[in-house]
Protein backbone atom coordinates (compact mmCIF):
# COMPACT_ATOMS: atom_id res chain seq x y z
CA UNK A 1 0.00 0.00 0.00
CA UNK A 2 2.79 2.63 0.90
CA UNK A 3 4.29 1.58 -2.96
CA UNK A 4 1.13 2.83 -4.39
CA UNK A 5 1.96 6.75 -4.29
CA UNK A 6 5.29 6.19 -5.53
CA UNK A 7 4.07 4.26 -8.36
CA UNK A 8 1.66 7.05 -9.00
CA UNK A 9 4.34 9.77 -8.72
CA UNK A 10 7.39 8.37 -10.91
CA UNK A 11 6.41 9.23 -14.08
CA UNK A 12 4.84 12.23 -13.46
CA UNK A 13 8.53 12.43 -12.09
CA UNK A 14 9.74 10.99 -15.64
CA UNK A 15 7.44 13.03 -17.90
CA UNK A 16 8.77 16.68 -15.94
CA UNK A 17 12.63 15.31 -16.76
CA UNK A 18 11.82 14.52 -20.23
CA UNK A 19 9.88 17.94 -20.77
CA UNK A 20 13.19 19.62 -18.91
CA UNK A 21 16.00 17.92 -21.43
CA UNK A 22 13.40 19.16 -24.07
CA UNK A 23 12.47 22.56 -22.88
CA UNK A 24 16.98 22.53 -22.26
CA UNK A 25 17.52 21.60 -25.90
CA UNK A 26 14.93 24.34 -27.10
CA UNK A 27 16.91 26.78 -25.05
CA UNK A 28 20.02 25.61 -26.59
CA UNK A 29 19.24 25.81 -30.39
CA UNK A 30 17.27 29.11 -29.54
CA UNK A 31 20.71 30.58 -28.28
CA UNK A 32 22.65 29.36 -31.10
CA UNK A 33 19.93 31.10 -33.88
CA UNK A 34 20.28 34.22 -31.62
CA UNK A 35 24.09 34.28 -31.63
CA UNK A 36 23.72 36.99 -34.73
CA UNK A 37 23.08 40.34 -34.27
CA UNK A 38 19.77 41.44 -34.35
CA UNK A 39 19.29 43.99 -37.54
CA UNK A 40 16.84 46.23 -35.41
CA UNK A 41 19.83 47.01 -32.75
CA UNK A 42 22.95 47.70 -35.03
CA UNK A 43 25.64 50.44 -35.12
CA UNK A 44 27.15 50.16 -38.94
CA UNK A 45 30.77 52.58 -38.96
CA UNK A 46 30.44 55.20 -41.57
CA UNK A 47 33.38 56.21 -44.23
CA UNK A 48 33.89 59.25 -42.36
CA UNK A 49 34.81 57.74 -39.27
CA UNK A 50 31.57 57.96 -37.66
CA UNK A 51 28.28 55.45 -36.84
CA UNK A 52 25.18 54.76 -38.69
CA UNK A 53 22.71 53.68 -35.72
CA UNK A 54 19.40 51.54 -37.16
CA UNK A 55 16.36 52.92 -37.50
CA UNK A 56 14.88 51.34 -34.41
CA UNK A 57 17.95 52.95 -31.67
CA UNK A 58 17.01 56.29 -33.47
CA UNK A 59 13.13 56.02 -32.63
CA UNK A 60 14.48 55.12 -29.39
CA UNK A 61 16.02 57.74 -29.13
CA UNK A 62 13.61 60.20 -30.33
CA UNK A 63 11.07 59.70 -27.66
CA UNK A 64 13.90 59.14 -25.29
CA UNK A 65 13.94 62.81 -26.15
CA UNK A 66 9.93 64.13 -26.77
CA UNK A 67 10.02 62.34 -22.83
CA UNK A 68 12.42 64.88 -21.38
CA UNK A 69 11.15 67.77 -23.71
CA UNK A 70 8.58 69.55 -21.41
CA UNK A 71 11.36 69.49 -18.53
CA UNK A 72 13.80 71.49 -21.08
CA UNK A 73 10.77 73.81 -22.13
CA UNK A 74 10.48 75.11 -18.42
CA UNK A 75 13.90 74.94 -17.32
CA UNK A 76 15.66 76.43 -20.63
CA UNK A 77 12.80 78.87 -22.01
CA UNK A 78 10.94 81.97 -20.34
CA UNK A 79 7.92 79.61 -19.97
CA UNK A 80 8.35 79.55 -16.09
CA UNK A 81 8.71 82.95 -15.69
CA UNK A 82 5.28 83.70 -17.84
CA UNK A 83 3.46 80.77 -16.04
CA UNK A 84 4.37 82.17 -12.72
CA UNK A 85 3.16 85.73 -13.42
CA UNK A 86 -0.03 84.74 -15.01
CA UNK A 87 -0.95 82.31 -11.50
CA UNK A 88 0.22 84.98 -8.99
CA UNK A 89 -1.72 87.65 -11.64
CA UNK A 90 -4.81 85.83 -11.16
CA UNK A 91 -4.46 84.93 -7.19
CA UNK A 92 -4.02 88.41 -7.12
CA UNK A 93 -7.51 89.43 -8.86
CA UNK A 94 -8.63 86.77 -6.35
CA UNK A 95 -10.84 84.72 -9.32
CA UNK A 96 -9.91 81.29 -7.64
CA UNK A 97 -10.03 78.82 -10.49
CA UNK A 98 -10.24 81.18 -13.22
CA UNK A 99 -8.74 80.89 -16.16
CA UNK A 100 -8.52 77.51 -15.46
CA UNK A 101 -4.68 75.76 -15.34
CA UNK A 102 -5.34 74.70 -18.74
CA UNK A 103 -6.28 78.34 -20.02
CA UNK A 104 -2.96 79.80 -18.33
CA UNK A 105 -0.66 77.02 -19.43
CA UNK A 106 -1.86 77.57 -23.38
CA UNK A 107 -1.41 80.99 -23.26
CA UNK A 108 1.90 80.55 -21.21
CA UNK A 109 2.79 78.43 -24.66
CA UNK A 110 2.18 80.86 -26.66
CA UNK A 111 3.89 83.87 -25.25
CA UNK A 112 6.75 81.43 -24.97
CA UNK A 113 6.53 81.33 -28.85
CA UNK A 114 6.64 84.87 -29.11
CA UNK A 115 9.73 84.97 -27.04
CA UNK A 116 11.73 82.38 -28.42
CA UNK A 117 10.94 82.39 -32.18
CA UNK A 118 14.22 84.01 -32.93
CA UNK A 119 15.91 81.84 -30.82
CA UNK A 120 14.29 78.77 -32.61
CA UNK A 121 15.11 80.14 -35.51
CA UNK A 122 18.55 80.99 -35.22
CA UNK A 123 18.97 77.44 -33.84
CA UNK A 124 17.22 75.51 -36.71
CA UNK A 125 19.39 77.59 -39.65
CA UNK A 126 22.80 77.24 -38.08
CA UNK A 127 22.18 73.71 -36.78
CA UNK A 128 19.23 71.60 -37.37
CA UNK A 129 18.62 72.43 -41.21
CA UNK A 130 22.34 71.85 -41.81
CA UNK A 131 22.40 68.71 -40.31
CA UNK A 132 19.07 67.35 -41.85
CA UNK A 133 20.76 68.37 -45.10
CA UNK A 134 23.58 66.07 -44.68
CA UNK A 135 25.92 68.95 -44.85
CA UNK A 136 26.74 68.89 -40.88
CA UNK A 137 27.71 65.93 -38.90
CA UNK A 138 25.60 65.51 -35.39
CA UNK A 139 28.77 66.23 -33.49
CA UNK A 140 28.92 69.66 -35.59
CA UNK A 141 25.58 70.73 -35.22
CA UNK A 142 24.35 69.77 -31.95
CA UNK A 143 26.52 72.73 -30.59
CA UNK A 144 25.77 75.11 -33.43
CA UNK A 145 21.98 74.47 -32.59
CA UNK A 146 22.26 74.83 -28.75
CA UNK A 147 24.21 78.03 -29.17
CA UNK A 148 20.95 80.36 -29.94
CA UNK A 149 19.60 78.74 -26.87
CA UNK A 150 23.01 79.44 -24.84
CA UNK A 151 23.05 83.08 -25.46
CA UNK A 152 19.25 83.54 -24.75
CA UNK A 153 19.58 81.92 -21.06
CA UNK A 154 22.76 83.85 -20.73
CA UNK A 155 21.27 87.25 -21.39
CA UNK A 156 18.66 86.17 -18.72
CA UNK A 157 20.68 85.14 -16.32
CA UNK A 158 21.89 87.08 -13.28
CA UNK A 159 25.88 86.95 -12.71
CA UNK A 160 25.73 86.24 -8.53
CA UNK A 161 23.25 83.21 -9.96
CA UNK A 162 25.91 81.87 -12.29
CA UNK A 163 28.80 82.59 -9.67
CA UNK A 164 26.65 80.66 -7.30
CA UNK A 165 25.89 77.75 -9.50
CA UNK A 166 29.29 77.53 -10.57
CA UNK A 167 30.61 77.18 -7.05
CA UNK A 168 28.45 74.59 -6.43
CA UNK A 169 29.74 72.71 -9.21
CA UNK A 170 33.37 72.90 -8.28
CA UNK A 171 34.18 76.17 -10.03
CA UNK A 172 35.26 78.69 -7.08
CA UNK A 173 36.39 81.03 -9.61
CA UNK A 174 33.71 80.99 -12.18
CA UNK A 175 34.56 80.61 -16.27
CA UNK A 176 36.94 82.67 -18.28
CA UNK A 177 34.27 82.60 -21.08
CA UNK A 178 30.56 82.27 -21.35
CA UNK A 179 31.51 79.26 -23.92
CA UNK A 180 33.02 77.42 -21.25
CA UNK A 181 29.87 77.19 -18.64
CA UNK A 182 28.06 74.01 -19.06
CA UNK A 183 24.75 73.80 -20.26
CA UNK A 184 23.90 72.27 -16.36
CA UNK A 185 25.55 74.84 -15.04
CA UNK A 186 23.86 77.41 -16.74
CA UNK A 187 20.10 76.37 -16.85
CA UNK A 188 20.29 76.21 -13.05
CA UNK A 189 20.85 79.26 -13.05
CA UNK A 190 19.08 80.63 -15.96
CA UNK A 191 15.39 78.59 -13.84
CA UNK A 192 16.81 80.55 -10.24
CA UNK A 193 17.22 84.31 -11.91
CA UNK A 194 13.91 83.65 -13.71
CA UNK A 195 11.76 82.41 -10.38
CA UNK A 196 13.13 85.62 -9.11
CA UNK A 197 12.36 87.56 -12.05
CA UNK A 198 8.58 86.58 -12.13
CA UNK A 199 8.04 86.55 -8.26
CA UNK A 200 9.29 90.52 -8.81
CA UNK A 201 6.67 91.33 -11.74
CA UNK A 202 4.13 89.25 -9.27
CA UNK A 203 4.64 91.69 -6.36
CA UNK A 204 3.96 94.14 -8.81
CA UNK A 205 0.74 93.55 -9.89
CA UNK A 206 -0.02 92.45 -6.19
CA UNK A 207 0.32 95.86 -4.98
CA UNK A 208 -3.11 97.82 -6.93
CA UNK A 209 -5.32 94.85 -5.90
CA UNK A 210 -4.04 94.84 -2.75
CA UNK A 211 -4.83 98.60 -2.28
CA UNK A 212 -8.44 98.38 -3.42
CA UNK A 213 -8.73 95.04 -0.92
CA UNK A 214 -7.40 97.68 2.14
CA UNK A 215 -9.73 100.47 0.89
CA UNK A 216 -12.79 98.15 1.04
CA UNK A 217 -12.07 96.42 4.39
CA UNK A 218 -11.38 99.80 5.69
CA UNK A 219 -14.65 100.92 4.31
CA UNK A 220 -16.63 98.37 5.64
CA UNK A 221 -14.82 97.88 8.88
CA UNK A 222 -16.36 101.68 9.54
CA UNK A 223 -19.68 100.83 8.16
CA UNK A 224 -19.92 98.08 11.14
CA UNK A 225 -19.98 95.37 8.28
CA UNK A 226 -17.76 92.91 10.12
CA UNK A 227 -19.51 90.33 9.17
CA UNK A 228 -19.48 91.05 5.81
CA UNK A 229 -16.60 89.23 3.86
CA UNK A 230 -14.36 92.20 2.15
CA UNK A 231 -13.57 89.78 -1.07
CA UNK A 232 -16.77 89.50 -1.50
CA UNK A 233 -17.02 93.42 -2.54
CA UNK A 234 -13.55 94.06 -3.32
CA UNK A 235 -13.91 91.38 -6.32
CA UNK A 236 -16.00 93.35 -8.65
CA UNK A 237 -13.69 96.45 -8.40
CA UNK A 238 -11.16 94.61 -9.02
CA UNK A 239 -12.38 93.14 -12.43
CA UNK A 240 -13.96 96.59 -13.37
CA UNK A 241 -10.31 97.67 -12.81
CA UNK A 242 -8.75 95.34 -14.92
CA UNK A 243 -10.85 95.30 -17.82
CA UNK A 244 -10.73 99.07 -17.97
CA UNK A 245 -7.29 99.19 -17.92
CA UNK A 246 -6.77 96.46 -20.74
CA UNK A 247 -4.62 94.37 -17.96
CA UNK A 248 -4.48 91.05 -20.09
CA UNK A 249 -2.88 92.83 -22.94
CA UNK A 250 -0.81 95.38 -20.81
CA UNK A 251 0.36 92.27 -18.95
CA UNK A 252 0.89 90.18 -22.42
CA UNK A 253 2.87 92.79 -23.87
CA UNK A 254 5.07 93.48 -20.58
CA UNK A 255 5.80 89.72 -20.12
CA UNK A 256 7.04 89.41 -24.16
CA UNK A 257 9.04 92.39 -23.35
CA UNK A 258 10.72 92.03 -20.22
CA UNK A 259 12.78 89.11 -21.61
CA UNK A 260 14.69 91.99 -24.03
Amino acid sequence: MRLRPLVLVLPLLLLAGADAAVAAEAEVALAGAALPQIPALTMTPTADGGAQWSLSLQVLGAMTLLSVLPALLMCTTGFARILIVLALLRQALGTAGTPSNPILIGLALLLTGFVMQPTFERAWVEGVQPYLDAEMAFADAAPKAADPLRQFMLQQTREQDLLLFAELSGHPDGFSRPEDVPLTVLAAAFLTSELKTAFQIGFLLFVPFVVIDLVVASVLMSLGMMMLSPMMISLPFKLMLFVLVDGWTLVAGSLVRSFG
